[in-house]
């Protein structure tokens, strides 16, 4: 098998308006996201294993390599998936903090999973042994399909960060994925998988070895989608994505996982065939997906019962499922049509979807994780048990695992790959789509070296500082993403003695120069707290203002209530008026127990209440202070 050495990335497509930059240009250095990555590494990776193991899942691939399955197998029949994210999440891991006891554990791993291979290349615990279903013989809800796809996903980010690694999973992910070739390919069997996801891994094996075959093959699901293949089930094909094709479909629909995870194959697909039309569809999917199906968070998904998207402007706050996975599937489709077409808007929505989705998925120790996520809280939590995996959607307060643990080993590969989704390159210069403090080093395609250093400490500040290391042989662009919600932003280029500022709206800041080193670009950006206003046409908070800050949302949690508010819920009070001070005090106005008569409906009166403030904080940090009730969308009194 050729090894060739890449760019330490998730996704290289080969054409686009943008070249991504690895994990060895990209270094995480302080901060907010460096607090994270450090945990996930430290804390969360440790924690995962722990629990595969302790569940069977990964003991399954032994029980698989013994020949003594079915008896013994344990965890649902997609359970291989979450092996398969930990060896992800394993080798970025090691791409940025090599480690001898994980890349010991690395290796042990790969050894289990290799030896459960059978001899044509198949790999599953769940299929294909006597007393077990057949191959292939459940694609809607068997998921064997999917589990390759994060398979070949591992494969490929092993092969990226260790190229001359000899541990063999590269070649057991080619052979499994010479087997789907031939099974699904031109003239075979014309199925897809009910989930999802090898189509855009399957894509990205073809990137790193070279072979064409699994670029067809990702292709071919693509287009077989949406013409009624997979046997429909109580949600109806939509549900799957297979009741209309890709290019003719206008907006994400059906479960929010799986939509966003084809959306992301298809890119890929569009991108590695030149398919304009195909490119053109998910664009306009995404546009009316972002402006009437997305919560204020990022999340995506607002029906508990399929996972799915509601109807249009169908986001309610209370009832949000907002899957965490859902939120990572959205960050990949956006992150493929940033490379591929430059726009930031793209980069807005990955960064409101990591510091409000992804960031508030895990506890701050790592160990613990939101599977769902709702803006509104009515009842307290109930602590999960920390010995018993919870129940997907049930846990109200994060849960150490889960019966379908999908999320903790999901947000783990997305923050151990998170360097790489900082910056791009293109044949002008370099852009900044995240801001976190970093150094970046890499060079353009005419060959000039760039080398610099950003010092931020955002999202608590607005100040981001860009200074270059080397002095540079010609002009090139330093673009600077300006927020949708920055209005009002400054930009000034210090070299030498000299200053020029200027004041951009949302968008790109371009600096064009033949940059020195010790030159400086500060970006200001505006993070006081601002407030937002809904669509009139969500009713479900009609009537209601969010807080936000920079890219953070805030909440309201009752353990911030007023002291003698002790014991009350968040929805017993509301907004005094749409307010909010520098440091995140609202001013609140409190129902009084006693205003209740017995029926909750009738003419307009007036209601008894009294004056409270409380200080928000942000959505991402709620429930690590213990049980409480907590609303993001604050009704408003006036």
């Amino acid at each position: 098998m050729p090894r060739r050495t890449q760019t330490i990335a998730p996704a290289l497509p080969a054409s686009g308006a943008l070249r991504p930059l690895g994990l060895d240009e990209v270094r995480i250095t302080g901060g907010f996201w460096a607090d994270r990555v450090d945990t996930n590494r430290d804390a969360t990776l440790p924690h995962i294993l722990h629990w595969l193991e302790r569940e069977g899942w990964l003991p399954n691939f032994d029980l698989a390599a013994a020949g003594t399955l079915p008896e013994g197998r344990r965890g649902r029949e997609f359970a291989d998936s979450e092996i398969y994210k930990f060896l992800e999440a394993a080798a970025w891991s090691l791409g940025t903090s090599p480690s001898a006891a994980l890349e010991a554990t690395f290796g042990s791993v790969v050894a289990r999973v290799a030896a459960a291979q059978e001899a044509d290349g198949y790999l599953n615990t769940y299929f294909g042994r006597p007393g077990q279903p057949p191959r292939w013989s459940e694609l809607g809800f068997g998921h064997e399909l999917y589990c390759l796809g994060h398979l070949f996903q591992a494969a490929v980010a092993r092969a990226r960060t260790r190229p001359d690694e000899t541990d063999g999973l590269l070649s057991v992910a080619t052979r499994a994925a010479d087997l789907v070739c031939a099974v699904f390919g031109d003239g075979g069997n014309d199925g897809v998988c009910g989930h999802a996801e090898v189509e855009t891994a399957l894509a990205e094996l073809a990137r790193v070895t070279g072979d064409d075959r699994y670029a067809r093959q990702a292709e071919l699901f693509v287009e077989r989608r949406g013409h009624g293949r997979l046997t429909p089930n109580e949600f109806g094909a939509a549900y799957f994505q297979d009741d209309l094709p890709v290019r003719a479909t206008t907006t994400l629909h059906g479960h929010a996982v799986r939509a966003n995870y084809l959306a992301a194959g298809a890119v890929d697909v569009a991108v590695e065939t030149g398919d304009a039309a195909l490119l053109d569809s998910l664009v306009t999917q995404w546009r009316t997906a972002v402006a009437r199906r997305t919560y204020i968070t990022g999340g995506q998904g607002a029906h508990h019962q399929d996972e799915a998207f509601g109807l249009d402007w169908e986001l309610p706050p209370d009832r949000a499922y907002s899957e965490t996975c859902a939120g990572i599937g959205s960050i990949q489709f956006s992150w493929r049509l940033l490379l591929a077409t430059g726009e930031p808007q793209y980069a807005d929505l990955i960064e409101r979807t990591l510091f409000n989705v992804v960031a508030t998925s895990p506890s701050a120790e790592g160990t613990a994780f939101y599977y769902s996520n709702t803006l509104h809280q009515r009842e307290e939590g109930r602590p999960a048990d920390p010995d018993v995996p919870s129940a997907r959607a049930s846990a109200s307060l994060r849960a150490p695992w889960f019966e379908v643990s999908c999320c903790p080993p999901n947000v783990a590969r997305t923050l151990a790959s998170l360097p790489a989704y900082l910056a791009t390159v293109s044949e002008s210069g370099l852009q900044l789509h995240q801001y976190a403090a970093s150094t970046i080093r890499t060079a353009l395609p005419s060959g000039e070296a760039i080398d610099l250093a950003v010092e931020a400490d955002y999202p608590a500040s607005g100040v981001i500082r860009v200074v270059v290391g080397r002095d540079a042989a010609q002009e090139w662009t330093l673009s600077l993403r300006i927020p949708s919600w920055g209005a009002g932003a400054t930009v000034s280029v210090r070299s030498g003695g000299s200053v020029e500022s200027s004041s951009p709206g949302p968008g790109v800041a371009a600096v064009t120069r033949r940059f020195l080193a010790g030159d400086v670009v500060e970006l200001t950006l505006p993070v006081a707290p601002r407030v937002t206003h809904p669509d009139p046409r969500i009713d479900a908070v009609r009537g209601c203002v969010a807080i936000e800050r920079g890219p953070e949302v805030l909440c309201l949690e009752s353990v911030d209530l007023p002291a003698g508010l002790a014991g009350r819920s968040v929805d017993d009070v509301r907004l005094a008026s749409a307010a909010v001070t520098p440091d995140l005090t609202v001013a609140l106005r409190v129902h009084d127990d006693d205003d209740d008569d017995g029926w909750p409906y009738g003419p307009e009166r007036p209601r008894a209440s009294t004056a409270g403030t409380a200080r928000l904080v942000p959505y991402h940090s709620w429930a690590n202070r213990g049980p409480s009730t907590m609303r993001i969308w604050l009704p408003v009194a006036e």
